[in-house]
């Protein structure tokens, strides 16, 4: 086996002890054989707490399949955005920048808006949707760039009209995009 299979199957094996410590189970899959790219993030709230994971998934016709899930949120629904840079160190979750929004578009058309995150009374919540409007492979709307993307989760639910974040509130947990 080569080393870069090696390390992939590294950070693979990492990301599932996470979410299993955190009491999510999660199915994976690899790239596949038609050339399609994955990534993933694992979601932590502002005490470093893992709250979810993300999994990305771009098929053969370049649509990104984004499938969430968190727990331990707060009911209801709650802005979710692909966000310019892959940080989540700064209070607030300030370091991952804004929306990615490589056109600079205005808010609801932002490459990195997604529909709304819905949380239930349990404080579960899951999202999957497919959307073109950023790319895991390399060109202008590449979201593993050279200063990466994280998904970052809001308090309030996204109006996808008010600019810049759609009115969604504080950022309540983060996760950086990974390759792999």
């Amino acid at each position: 086996m080569d080393s870069q299979r090696m390390r992939n199957m590294g950070r693979g094996a990492a990301l599932m002890a996470a979410l299993a410590l955190g009491g999510v189970a999660v199915a994976t899959t690899s790239a596949a054989a038609d050339g399609a790219a994955d990534a993933w993030a694992v979601l932590k709230d502002g005490g470093g707490q893992t709250v979810g994971f993300a999994l990305f998934t771009e098929d053969a016709a370049g649509a990104v399949h984004v499938n969430v899930h968190v727990r331990e949120m707060s009911t209801g629904r709650h802005g979710i955005h692909v966000h310019a840079i892959g940080n989540c160190d700064a209070v607030g979750f300030t370091s991952a920048g804004g929306h990615h929004n490589p056109s600079g578009a205005l808010h609801g058309q932002h490459s990195g808006d997604l529909p709304n995150l819905v949380v239930n009374g349990a404080g579960r919540g899951h999202l999957n949707t497919k959307l073109a409007r950023f790319t895991l492979a390399d060109g202008p709307t590449a979201v593993l760039d050279a200063d990466g993307s994280a998904l970052v989760v809001h308090a309030l639910a996204d109006d996808y009209v008010t600019d810049p974040s759609g009115n969604s509130g504080d950022r309540i947990a983060c996760g950086v995009i990974h390759p792999g």
